[in-house]
């Protein structure tokens, strides 16, 4: 979305970034700048480029803006990331995004220790709960894939650290100029769905896992005029 105005979108810490990016000026100067605009009940107003799939919600330009390409190396939020991509199956990541919270009270923070504990019990009342997708092969899923979680975990010293091999240990920046150009899947998408699936994980095709990837930073699909590709915001991501 082109030309977003900052002063009701950008949080402070972006404001932080693109002060000292464009006047290359040093943190105390810049934080007391931002003082003395908060003091004087000033706005500041910046054009902002983003990712044209970006909407009007603050809560989606809040996720585009801070978290989504951003590497994430957390074994439990990894876990809990491809959790709710598989959940977006057939629908879309807005939908999923906005009943998040609603997840994570739900799946007990989507602690893989506390899930495969779940019964049948505990699968009725999920599916009777209205701010989740109520869908019991994805529940279900979950369930089943904390174990894997677990055994993954154990054997590669990590869950983090087996995902990321898929990349190599690094992002992988993508050159992409517009949002038709970004592919639903890619070679190391497919290798992390088979492998996944070897390990018995399900609800990670290919297209969930390069979905995946893109949001956990593993790959930067930001288009290059969007302001959070990794050529603008150097080493911030």
């Amino acid at each position: 979305m082109a030309g977003t105005d900052a002063s009701l979108f950008c949080h402070e810490s972006l404001l932080h970034t693109y002060v000292r990016e464009a006047f290359k000026l040093e943190n105390g100067m810049i934080n007391l700048i931002l003082r003395h605009i908060a003091e004087k009940g000033e706005s500041l107003t910046l054009q902002i480029t983003r990712c044209a799939w970006v909407n009007e919600d603050p809560l989606y330009i809040a996720y585009h803006d801070e978290e989504w390409g951003k590497p994430l190396y957390d074994d439990r939020k990894l876990f809990e990331l491809l959790m709710l991509e598989g959940m977006q199956a057939g629908l879309s990541w807005y939908t999923v995004l906005k009943k998040r919270e609603h997840f994570r009270e739900a799946f007990d923070g989507f602690d893989p220790e506390k899930i495969v504990l779940y019964d049948e019990a505990k699968i009725e009342a999920l599916m009777q709960d209205t701010g989740i997708i109520r869908n019991r092969l994805k529940i279900q899923a979950v369930i089943h894939n904390a174990a894997v979680f677990q055994e993954i975990s154990r054997e590669a010293g990590g869950f983090a650290k087996y995902l990321w091999s898929f990349t190599g240990g690094k992002p992988v920046i993508n050159e992409w100029a517009t949002r038709s150009e970004v592919p639903a899947t890619s070679p190391q998408s497919d290798q992390m769905n088979k492998a996944l699936k070897k390990k018995g994980m399900k609800f990670v095709g290919s297209t969930i896992c390069y979905a995946f990837m893109q949001a956990s930073g593993m790959v930067d699909d930001h288009t290059t005029d969007c302001f959070c590709h990794s050529s603008k915001r150097g080493s911030d991501i």
